[in-house]
């Protein structure tokens, strides 16, 4: 390859370079022309997209770690857990491209802030930034999420189930144990019909990571709330950057057995500040959240064996 050197006009008449190497594609467009896919038969397609959903339908009904909200801090959480290849986890998204907030910046801007030492994270992850004195630029939101949900949903031991809604929650004993789920667009349209039942799903731990604003965000917490489990909640507070994201690391937590919140959730629980378009609070929490879910399933599993034992 030879280096070349191309000069373009911008919108204000001012000249700009591109220096780069010589590029041969390895095709020509007549290479196209008789391009032909194999055969395949249309319910091929079919059974393949059921049988394997309907599998993983089955593999997940019970399951270790149930995360809700795939936003940046259930994304991070996700991250974290799976790491350990013997902890199974599903996450469940009510919208059909998970990400939440972490597709775009504030007010729609691009860019990612992520103030340090949360870059570590994204070290760890390989989303690459432009690193200043005390924080560092994603040059687009969403560089974050798709690198970290590629190589993510790449794993063996997680599963994404996408336009699917947390209707509900499994209690026994005061014990978070599962969530009721449903369609998305099911459940935005129960005042339609008369009758929709739920599904379910069971596991020994709960992740929240609803967010705030919404008609879903933290349903976690407002379930909690509505059946006496937590105080009641003392809401998000107006925004304090600095504030804020020190608190929602601080106060995420197993809130009561068998569920763990994270992310904005936690700043309708605890009455945190809003932050504004800064993630680094976000991303450190799912890791928090991942960890406090590991000792719950710790702890669980220490519980059983001396059940056990009392019972021999």
């Amino acid at each position: 390859m030879t280096t070349t050197t191309s000069t373009y006009t911008a919108t204000n008449g001012d000249a700009f370079r591109l220096v780069g190497q010589d590029y041969t594609p390895a095709l020509t467009v007549a290479d196209f022309d008789n391009y032909n896919f194999k055969p395949i038969r249309e319910s091929q397609v079919n059974r393949e997209m059921v049988s394997r959903y309907m599998t993983d339908m089955l593999d997940y009904a019970e399951t270790d770690v149930i995360i809700v909200g795939c936003g940046s801090a259930g994304l991070s959480c996700a991250w974290e857990l799976t790491k350990d290849p013997k902890i199974k986890v599903a996450i469940i998204e009510q919208s059909v491209s998970p990400g939440g907030g972490c597709w775009l910046g504030g007010q729609l801007f691009s860019a990612m802030v992520v103030r340090k030492p949360a870059h570590t994270f994204l070290e760890d992850v390989g989303v690459p930034f432009d690193e200043l004195d005390d924080y560092v630029v994603v040059k687009h939101a969403a560089l974050f999420t798709s690198t970290i949900m590629s190589k993510l949903l790449a794993r063996p031991n997680v599963k994404l189930f996408n336009a699917t809604a947390v209707e509900d929650l499994i209690v026994k004993d005061k014990k978070v144990a599962g969530v009721v789920t449903n369609w998305a667009l099911v459940t935005m349209n129960h005042d339609t019909q008369s009758c929709m039942d739920p599904n379910v799903m069971e596991c020994k731990v709960v992740v929240s990571g609803c967010g705030h604003d919404g008609p879903m965000g933290a349903s976690g917490v407002k379930r909690l709330e509505s059946i006496g489990l937590v105080e009641p909640l003392k809401g998000m507070h107006c925004l304090d950057m600095n504030r804020a994201e020190n608190d929602i690391v601080k106060f995420t937590r197993e809130v009561v057995p068998g569920m763990v919140v994270c992310g904005m959730e936690v700043s309708e629980l605890d009455g945190a500040p809003r932050m504004g378009p800064t993630f680094g609070a976000m991303l450190i929490s799912g890791q928090k959240a991942a960890y406090a879910a590991r000792a719950s399933l710790e702890r669980q599993a220490n519980a059983g064996s001396a059940a056990q034992k009392i019972s021999a």
